[in-house]
């Protein structure tokens, strides 16, 4: 295949989040045991997180962005384009293997209800309006739509993850989630009528990284951190590398998208079936790979790990803004040295975008309190009377 359906400018990329605000915080029990150095640090609430989900948060929504900063440069760099594939063979999986697994205890709860609705869809409206009037002015399209039902960009991430989190109760009853999760992304594939509302492609097709994660166990994660797996991931990390430059002048990257069925990418119906498939199986490994490797003590970046949907969102602007005003036309940034130079700048400028302060400066669009729109729950106040 050609690169003609390369995403460079409509053709939307994902990216992550990595956790957003509605995540409940890391049980106690998730802390692995054999870590006792990696002391959680506390909460709101006083709930315990876990320094090795915020670590790999942050490093996750790091590789994010540095693909982000790729992308326009894979089209003159075969070294650009194989890095690209490979960073997005697994961050997205990873994301969504950790939000699935945060949303175990999710169920039809009030609390829980409203903070899916204030942390997750509230967040959505107002970036999807705020990229739509930066598409207007900043993209000079004027006449670019409003639109609820077209997520734009990165927002496509808080649509997945609010259906998927109201899905939740339902996977806990079914008798083998996982594999009707896989059945469902692998027609969602050969499905070219779904068509583009709400990034439904998208939602279908990464579904069973959500669905494993609400099934995996703290266990699961120090089974991938043993020393033996941190060594063979060198070889297998390696190998995926080579692979990834083989393939990048062969086929185009829009697969890792998953936001086409095969026959919208050019392909035959059973493509669609081979190509999800194969591509679960190398995510899992490298994902698999990437949390081998993840710290599980705290670092200096551990706190920044809280604040991942923030620079998940917010670096947006940027990745789209660089394009809009022609940062990447100049000749410098596609030679080695260019390439290396803006790769430190995501990474510098997503980190900024994940700490305290900038959280605190947008906390109103990612974590508002919105106390008057919902109902007082009457169980709440009931207990408050009787402690009063």
């Amino acid at each position: 295949m050609t690169h003609s359906l390369h995403p460079y400018g409509s053709h939307r990329s994902p990216l992550p989040e990595a956790a957003p605000a509605a995540a409940p915080a890391s049980p106690p029990s998730a802390a692995p045991a054999t870590a006792p150095s990696a002391a959680p640090a506390a909460a709101a609430g006083g709930k315990q997180r876990d320094a090795f989900f915020d670590n790999a948060k942050y490093l996750a929504i790091v590789f994010v962005a540095m693909g982000h900063c790729w992308e326009p440069l894979t089209d003159g760099s075969r070294t650009a384009e194989a890095l690209y594939m490979f960073v997005y063979t697994f961050h997205m999986p990873a994301f969504i293997l950790v939000s699935g697994y945060f949303s175990r205890s999710f169920d039809m709860r009030p609390d829980r209800l409203r903070r899916l609705i204030t942390g997750v869809a509230v967040p959505y409206i107002l970036f999807e309006v705020a990229y739509t009037l930066f598409k207007r002015t900043a993209g000079d399209d004027p006449d670019y739509p409003f639109s609820l039902l077209d997520p734009w960009f990165l927002t496509w991430f808080l649509v997945a993850l609010f259906v998927w989190r109201l899905t939740t109760p339902l996977w806990k009853v079914i008798r083998w989630p996982v594999p009707v999760a896989l059945a469902i992304a692998v027609l969602a594939s050969v499905s070219p009528d779904i068509g583009d509302d709400l990034d439904l492609q998208r939602v279908l097709q990464f579904l069973p990284f959500f669905v494993l994660g609400l099934f995996l166990k703290p266990v699961h994660f120090q089974l991938v951190r043993r020393r033996e797996v941190r060594i063979l991931s060198v070889p297998v990390v390696a190998a995926a590398l080579a692979l990834a430059y083989w393939a990048a002048p062969r086929m185009t990257s829009a697969w890792f998208y998953h936001r086409d069925s095969a026959q919208e990418l050019g392909a035959p119906w059973w493509a669609g079936v081979v190509m999800t498939l194969a591509l679960l199986g190398c995510s899992l490994v490298l994902t698999a790979c990437f949390f081998a490797w993840v710290p599980r003590r705290r670092m200096w970046f551990t706190v920044l790990g809280a604040g991942t949907l923030y620079g998940y969102l917010l670096h947006g602007f940027l990745a789209k803004g660089s394009r809009f005003w022609g940062w990447f036309d100049a000749g410098w940034v596609h030679e080695p040295y260019g390439e290396v130079a803006v790769t430190v700048v995501a990474a510098a400028v997503v980190t900024v975008l994940c700490t305290p302060p900038v959280r605190r400066v947008f906390r109103f669009a990612m974590e508002p309190k919105m106390e008057w729109a919902f109902k007082k729950d009457a169980a709440r106040l009931a207990r408050a009377r009787h402690q009063g």
